[in-house]
C-alpha cells in the first residue's frame, strides 16, 4: 500500500511538473513540448482545439501500443498520467499568465520542467503517453535510457509541425527537446537500474 500511494504521489507530480512546463512556458509560444506536443499544436492550427484537449486526444490514442508492449498495469499508470499533465496544462494556462515574456528563457524554463516531469514519470516505470510510449517501449527492450530514442522521434515529428506552421519552431523545438531530454536521462539514472527495469517489467 506504502508502495502504491508513493508511486501515486509521484505519477502525480511528474504529470503537473510536466503539464506546467508545457502550458505556462511552451505551448504559448506555439513550441511542441515533444511529438505528442507537436501533433496537439497541429491539432490546434487546423481545428482550433483547445491545446489540453488536443494533448489529451494525442496521448490517449498511443494507450494501445503501451497495452500491447508494456502491460496493462503501465497503461492504467499512463492514462493516469496523461490526464493530469492534460489538465495540468489547461489549468496553468487559464490561472498564469505572465505579463512579460522572453522567449529563449521560457524555452529553457519549460524544457527544465518539462524534462524533470518526464524524467519522473518514466524513472517509475510510466510513460508520458505519446510518443514517450514508443521511446519507453525501445528503453525496455534494449535496457537503455529513454533520452536518445525519444530525441529523435520527436525530432521527425518537429519537421512535420514546422513544415506547416512555422519553420524558425523547429530550431526552439530542438532546442528544447535536447535540454528536456538530457535532464530526462539525468533524472532517470539516479535509479535505473533499481527502479526503471524493475517498473517496466510486463504485468
Amino acid at each position: 500500500m506504502h508502495s502504491f500511494f508513493r508511486k501515486n504521489g509521484l505519477v502525480l507530480a511528474g504529470g503537473i511538473i510536466q503539464g506546467f512546463g508545457m502550458g505556462v512556458f511552451l505551448f504559448p509560444h506555439s513550441i511542441p513540448s515533444g511529438g505528442a506536443g507537436g501533433l496537439a499544436v497541429l491539432l490546434n492550427y487546423w481545428l482550433d482545439l483547445d491545446m489540453g484537449l488536443a494533448l489529451w486526444l494525442v496521448n490517449f490514442s498511443m494507450l494501445v501500443a503501451a497495452i500491447r508492449f508494456l502491460g496493462n498495469s503501465v497503461a492504467l499508470w499512463t492514462m493516469v498520467s496523461i490526464t493530469m499533465t492534460s489538465f495540468s496544462v489547461y489549468f496553468f494556462q487559464e490561472l498564469l499568465h505572465l505579463p512579460v515574456r522572453t522567449l529563449w528563457i521560457d524555452i529553457l524554463f519549460g524544457s527544465l520542467f518539462l524534462g524533470a516531469g518526464v524524467g519522473i514519470l518514466l524513472r517509475e516505470g510510466v510513460s508520458n503517453g505519446g510518443v514517450g510510449v514508443i521511446a519507453l517501449i525501445i528503453a525496455t527492450y534494449r535496457n537503455t535510457l529513454p533520452g536518445r530514442p525519444l530525441f529523435w522521434i520527436n525530432g521527425l515529428i518537429f519537421l512535420l509541425t514546422a513544415s506547416i506552421i512555422n519553420w524558425q519552431i523547429i530550431i526552439q523545438a530542438l532546442l528544447s527537446q535536447w535540454i528536456s531530454t538530457k535532464v530526462v536521462d539525468l533524472v532517470c539514472s539516479l535509479e535505473f537500474y533499481g527502479t526503471y527495469t524493475l517498473g517496466m517489467r510486463k504485468k
